[in-house]
């Protein structure tokens, strides 16, 4: 084969081969994906282009005003997290229901639910339960495993419940509203909380003397452990009612977001100049490398563009015959094993701008399937031989083995998996909240 005269489609295949290759090497996705974008974008339009290229798409990502929304939920969530916000919720949970058989585990689900929806990161709500949550689980001498499978389930509520990185994520690469995938997201996250909730009471039925009992409050101790979370909480209501409500656009409402959190950090005496500064740096670190991640992406996603590869699987995948459902469990089935693979965020930005066309031409509605593919990433995070966040908690809880984490997962996965069949056969558990938005 003559390597000067290459079609788009071998160009395209030597492409992801090349990008696979570099991500083995342990290249960052965002740089690898950039690399090989350029790269196939010069063999086939011409270095000139492929140059001017880096800089516009460079440029265009970190002064767009949409895509402020992302740093400013992330500053948000940094503000909140070194307050100490997570174990004042798990406290509060835990005096109201720890005294129950399996009440450690449902103050985690509840915990990590109400981390999330301030935080909306899957890994951070995994890593910091696993430092509040297992100590206080395995001192009234709950399993590893339950301890461990909960908290690994409990963190990916952090995709779901908006302010959720991922979603907004998904928002831009589709060109969809911001603020509806992020109300779409909470009925859903809620859902996933409650079927977690009941799974632990039907291992508690299954099992009753496996889970034992925690520590009994008084009213008096329970009451006093809400005056400590009623502040971000109320922060969360005030961000999203005000989304919701039309007030703000999403980018405004992470700017007041993150100045709120501050605000209530520095007047409950948690935020410091050293905490104030732990929280910039984190948030700026992470921020970076999101941005480093989607510009990658966007310029990969020209290259795939000019190869025509998207209109190409389109066509494929629709003519296999196996119906608008049969294409979409193969997409799905897709993301459960590039969840053993890469993170939620490398898996959206990767496969989306080729996937979402497939969606769109077979006529499911794009914030729906937002959702659904955000649930499909985050179960492949948790799902046996290779959970992303099974080697979170791992890296935290050093004397647990990977086994031992997965056989606690196992009961929350069949969970997740029943939840998606829930919302594939009732979009509108989905789509009634962004209905609704004025």
């Amino acid at each position: 084969m003559d390597l000067m005269n290459l079609s788009p489609d071998a160009v395209a295949l030597i492409g992801f081969v090349a990008l696979f290759a570099l991500m083995l090497l342990r290249v960052p996705v965002g740089m690898a994906m950039g690399l090989v974008g350029v790269c196939g974008y010069s063999y086939i339009s011409g270095s000139g282009p492929a140059l001017k290229l880096i800089g516009q798409t460079s440029m265009r990502t970190v002064t767009d005003y949409t895509f402020g929304v992302i740093p400013m939920f992330m500053l948000m969530g940094a503000f909140v997290s070194v307050s100490g916000v997570s174990r004042e919720l798990f406290r509060a949970a835990n005096a109201f229901i720890g005294h129950l058989r399996g009440g450690l585990g449902v103050a985690t689900v509840l915990a990590c639910g109400g981390f999330a929806a301030i935080c909306g990161s899957s890994v951070a709500t995994a890593a910091t339960f696993s430092s509040v949550a297992y100590p206080e689980m395995r001192r009234f001498g709950y399993p590893q495993s339950f301890s461990t499978g909960v908290i690994a389930a409990g963190g990916t509520l952090g995709a779901m419940l908006p302010p959720s990185t991922v979603l907004a994520v998904y928002a831009i690469l589709t060109q969809q509203d911001i603020g509806k995938l992020f109300m779409a997201g909470i009925v859903p996250g809620l859902l996933a909380m409650l079927m977690y909730v009941l799974t632990i009471f039907i291992i508690v039925k299954v099992r009753p003397d496996w889970l034992p009992r925690g520590a009994h409050t008084s009213w008096a101790e329970r009451f006093a452990g809400l005056k400590d979370v009623w502040a971000p909480l109320l922060l969360f209501v005030f961000v999203i009612g005000g989304l919701y409500g039309g007030f703000f656009t999403p980018t405004e409402a992470g700017g007041v977001g993150a100045t709120g959190a501050f605000l209530l950090g520095v007047l409950r005496g948690k935020l410091d100049r050293a905490a104030t500064l732990e929280a910039l740096l984190s948030a700026t670190r992470t921020a970076a490398a999101v941005f480093t991640v989607l510009i990658g992406a966007l310029i990969f996603g020209y290259f795939l563009t000019i190869t025509q590869v998207p209109q190409k699987l389109t066509g494929f995948l629709t003519e296999l015959g196996l119906g608008r459902y049969g294409v979409l469990a193969l997409i799905m089935v897709m993301y459960l094993v590039l969840g053993c693979l890469m993170d939620a965020m490398a898996m959206i930005i990767l496969t989306v701008p080729i996937i979402f066309p497939v969606i769109v031409q077979l006529g499911f509605d794009p914030i729906w399937f937002g959702i659904i593919i955000v649930m499909t990433v985050e179960l492949g995070l948790i799902h046996p031989p290779v959970g992303m966040n099974v080697f979170v908690i791992k890296s935290v809880v050093h004397d647990v083995s990977f086994m031992t984490i997965f056989k606690g997962v196992i009961p929350f996965v069949i969970t997740d998996i029943l939840r998606l069949v829930i919302l594939i056969a009732f979009p509108i558990i989905a789509l009634w909240l962004p209905s609704r938005m004025m």
